[in-house]
């Protein structure tokens, strides 16, 4: 499959704090092409939770989540966004070959045109990901047994972290491995907007959330944290930085939150988010919020 960038740092690189846009065998397709355009706008697509099952007519909730992703890759067909990352949960319980194999066949076409970075959640198997994905060997990756990816989103750079613990339990965690990675990458890059995502919510089910904003806290750089997995959508903030929930592809579990996904331009003074609401309570949908990020 071209496209899907499965990015990862090879121990050199972490070592030396440097990380290619694109690297070896774990790479699929296009490049993003605003990566010099550093004072300009980056439009991407952000997406979690999709929960694609074995059985492409599995439904819950009175929704199917396979019909909702086709629905939001032909959106985005239409209009392509420099790129696109989903948080995590990409499968339904359990993480099954054939669920990454419809997700895959649901991504192609979006991925032959613009990168694609997939996050996995308390949903996901890393196992039968990468037996579908691709998997360099722990040689390549920056953290052994973390799926850790780095994107260059012109004027913001986007981190895209691991939080998978234990397979369809809820709590999460970096761990200390991909912690002391990401401190160590942040103090050596330079100081373009930094945007994390990751699958678990900070200070709710994220078990080391203490530990992870002792290190962002204070680093300017680090404006927002992007997340899922709790089937809502809305934005706080928590030590300055912006929190940002974006909505479950897949569905909700209240009929008060959207089903959808999250279009973002991001600048590097702040970003502005619209909500796509396809199912689930829809009287946001088309609503932008703007955040400034911090100084």
């Amino acid at each position: 499959m071209s496209g899907i960038c499965q990015q990862r740092v090879s121990r050199r690189q972490f070592l030396r704090g440097g990380l290619a846009l694109a690297a070896g065998a774990a790479t699929f397709g296009p490049r993003s092409v605003l990566g010099e355009d550093r004072e300009g706008c980056a439009r991407w697509a952000f997406l979690s939770d999709t929960h694609i099952a074995a059985d492409p007519d599995d439904c819950y909730r009175g929704f199917y989540p396979y019909r909702n992703l086709q629905e939001i890759m032909s959106q985005l067909a239409c209009d392509l966004p420099e790129g696109l990352i989903i948080t995590g949960d990409l499968a339904r319980l359990k993480g099954q070959p054939e669920s990454y194999t419809n997700v895959k066949t649901l991504l192609t076409p979006l991925a032959e045109k613009r990168p694609v970075y997939l996050g996995l959640g308390n949903h996901d198997s890393r196992e039968d990901f990468y037996r579908t994905f691709g998997d360099s060997g722990s040689s390549g990756r920056a953290v052994d047994n973390k799926h850790v990816m780095v994107a260059d989103g012109g004027p913001a750079r986007l981190i895209v972290l691991d939080t998978l613990l234990h397979i369809n339990k809820m709590p999460g965690m970096l761990g200390w491995l991909q912690r002391t990675w990401l401190e160590t990458y942040l103090r050596s890059c330079d100081d373009r907007p930094t945007i994390l995502f990751l699958h678990h919510t900070p200070k709710v089910d994220l078990l080391d959330t203490g530990r992870l904003f002792r290190i962002i806290g204070p680093m300017a750089k680090v404006k927002a944290v992007v997340y899922g997995h709790t089937h809502h959508f809305g934005f706080s903030q928590y030590q300055g930085i912006h929190l940002i929930n974006v909505p479950a592809a897949g569905f909700n579990i209240s009929d008060g939150h959207p089903v959808g996904w999250m279009e973002a331009k991001l600048t590097s003074g702040g970003g502005e988010f619209l909500l796509h609401a396809m199912g689930g309570n829809t009287s946001l949908n088309g609503v932008t919020t703007k955040l400034q990020w911090r100084t």
